[in-house]
């Protein structure tokens, strides 16, 4: 695949066509190709040898190979881009278009596309509908556009002076493309934050800020910070600056003197701070004190020999300190011994004769952390039961009666005065309706049964 990087004008970006049905391009020729404003004639600057795919997955092919006619036309459409400008501000003059600005216009080689390249202040918005209309009547035989650009692309075309003094500004000189510029990368720099002297002619930072950027980055990775202590040849101090590209500090030593030192002469009072504390604590084996750790070889288990005889099965090995004993675990007792029995007793008494003497023992013992016994498992507690709920039958029936009864004596009868009218019916044996209620009269006898076949009527 033949890929070659064409650019459209002078300083500009690279753009990137696929090549491969003309392997006689080089660079330095021009060619003709299709681009979103139309036809182009770009010239060839360089073949891309490893290129990486477009995201829409392919490369725009190139036309063709310009000729010298195609060459002679675009001089001649470009004699006419100043004249297309002027006309255009006196037209938006005319249309009361007092903020907008228009800076350059561009004919497409063949003069099929006129394009107009206009700027606004920031915020500002504005409608060119009308223009529009107004310069295609005048231009009818090119296809009339409105491209905004930025501040930055209007320093570029106009050219001129840099703010730093050059006469030249880098973005008209050998810019092709604008890198994204933040105020963290003069400060990386230590340039100072005052506006007339990190923005450039455009009104936004400027594009050199980021030229040495990465350098200082890489170079303050091994400086220490400001403000930071670090130990000098010449006593404890702060770091008052640093220079990243000299790898060296400015440092505030304690009697109030500064002086430069280069960063191999420097070490962090943090860390000098740690090695000390971790010098000055105990041994961890030893750490009642005389540690000798450091003298006598650390021994190999493996090499040492520890003859013990064999073990009995109601015995074990346990180290106390430094000292190997032989104990046998309570829960191996017989269940009718105890502790204190089995301290009574001695080794004739059981009939079993210890594996080994304890000074033999303890002669081949080695330095060891005693490890803690792990704790018997627990029986687990037994749960109470709750009783059963006595068992229902079929004739089982809950005697409301005496629940009523018993409700009825927990509780207090209340306490309320008669009224004169309830004095009297109490006198008279009767007692008062409640309101809204008639009284009811006297219930009535229940009917009699009716008689069955096989017994006689009731006389």
């Amino acid at each position: 695949m033949y890929i070659l990087g064409i650019r459209f004008q002078t300083v500009g970006k690279l753009y990137h066509f696929d090549a491969s049905h003309l392997p006689d391009l080089i660079p330095g020729d021009f060619a003709i190709v299709e681009t979103s404003r139309g036809v182009q004639l770009g010239q060839v600057i360089l073949v891309v040898k490893d290129p990486q795919r477009p995201p829409d997955g392919a490369w725009k092919p190139v036309q063709r190979k310009a000729t010298p006619r195609d060459l002679v036309l675009r001089q001649a459409w470009q004699q006419r881009e100043a004249e297309a400008l002027a006309s255009c501000r006196e037209k938006a003059k005319e249309l009361n278009f007092l903020n907008v600005k228009f800076f350059a216009a561009e004919y497409s080689f063949d003069g099929s596309r006129l394009s107009f390249l206009y700027g606004l202040e920031e915020g500002d918005k504005v409608d060119l509908t009308s223009l529009k209309r107004v310069l295609q009547r005048a231009y009818h035989q090119s296809q009339v556009e409105m491209h905004q650009i930025g501040p930055r692309d209007v320093a570029k075309l106009l050219g001129g002076m840099g703010a730093c003094g050059l006469a030249q500004r880098c973005c008209s000189t050998f810019l092709t493309d604008f890198s994204p510029i933040s105020i963290k990368m003069a400060k990386e720099q230590g340039i100072s934050l005052t506006p007339t002297e990190i923005t450039g002619m455009c009104g936004r930072l400027r594009c050199c800020l980021v030229y040495e950027y990465e350098q200082y980055v890489e170079a303050r990775k091994t400086l220490p910070k400001r403000n930071k202590r670090v130990m000098t040849p010449a006593g404890e101090g702060k770091v008052v600056d640093v220079f990243p590209l000299q790898q060296a500090v400015l440092v505030l030593l304690e009697n109030g003197v500064t002086h430069t030192f280069p960063n191999s002469d420097l070490q962090p009072w943090d860390e000098l701070q740690a090695l000390q504390q971790k010098a000055q604590l105990p041994c961890p084996r030893h750490p009642e004190g005389g540690c000798n750790c450091q003298l006598l070889p650390a021994p190999a288990e493996a090499n040492l020999p520890l003859e013990v005889e064999e073990q009995d099965d109601d015995q074990f090995m346990e180290f106390e300190g430094e000292n190997l004993i032989l104990s046998r675990p309570e829960s191996r007792l017989a269940p009718e011994q105890t502790p204190s029995d089995k301290a009574a007793s001695s080794p004739a008494e059981r009939g079993k004769k210890p594996s080994t003497s304890r000074a033999a023992i303890n002669k081949a013992s080695v330095e060891r952390p005693s490890a803690p016994r792990p704790p018997a498992p627990r029986p687990p507690r037994p749960r109470a039961e709750r009783p059963a709920p006595p068992e229902r039958t079929a004739d089982h029936k809950p005697d409301r009666a005496a629940r009523s009864d018993a409700a009825e004596g927990e509780r207090p009868a209340p306490r309320r005065p008669n009224s004169p009218r309830q004095e009297r019916l109490s006198k008279k044996g009767g007692t008062e309706p409640a309101r809204g209620k008639v009284p009811k009269g006297p219930r009535r006898p229940p009917k009699p049964a009716a008689p069955k076949d096989d017994e006689p009527p009731e006389s």
